[in-house]
């Protein structure tokens, strides 16, 4: 799973920088291509996410019982197969997975059904940078010159009240 860093306990250390990529993810589950697996280069050092927001049916599905597994690993790295939807046209064509979060490699398989069901989300990179790359440090150094600059333009003297006048 991804690790997140608590960068406050890291008081006297150099803090890594963490930079995010977000990509948008999608595949279609069919009768000829009832499996997909979503899997990451084992040489690459960041961590990746993979996050699922929606399952559904295309519009020329048969209106049949489709139903859609997760094949990962679990804690003690022992595979696993879990259900995750169960899609039909005329009831239930598609469903929310609100940000479902998995770790690669997993895969996405037809159990039932012919689809075409189609699977979209997000594919999350955490990348680690060490503070002292230099393209880093520049870009806090502008933002921060910039940041100054706002504030000099920022003194404005405070808004009064106006006086109320009264009536003679």
């Amino acid at each position: 799973m991804a690790s997140f860093l608590d960068l406050e306990s890291m008081a006297d250390e150099m803090k890594p920088s963490i930079c995010t990529s977000s990509f948008l993810f999608g595949c279609e589950l069919n009768s000829s291509a009832r499996s997909y697996t979503f899997k990451v280069s084992d040489e690459d050092d960041s961590d990746h996410i993979l996050a699922l927001n929606m399952v559904c049916l295309s519009e020329d599905a048969k209106d049949e019982c489709n139903i859609v597994e997760i094949v990962g690993y679990d804690y003690q790295n022992q595979e696993i197969s879990v259900p995750v939807a169960n899609l039909k046209l005329s009831c239930q064509p598609w469903l929310n997975l609100d940000d479902f979060q998995l770790q690669p490699p997993v895969t996405f398989r037809l159990r039932s059904g012919s689809g075409p069901v189609h699977l979209a989300g997000q594919h999350r990179i955490f990348h680690r940078r060490d503070l002292s790359d230099n393209e880093f440090s520049e870009e806090e150094e502008s933002f921060s010159e910039t940041d100054e600059s706002l504030d000099a333009e920022e003194d404005f003297s405070p808004i009064k009240p106006a006086k109320k006048q009264r009536k003679s």
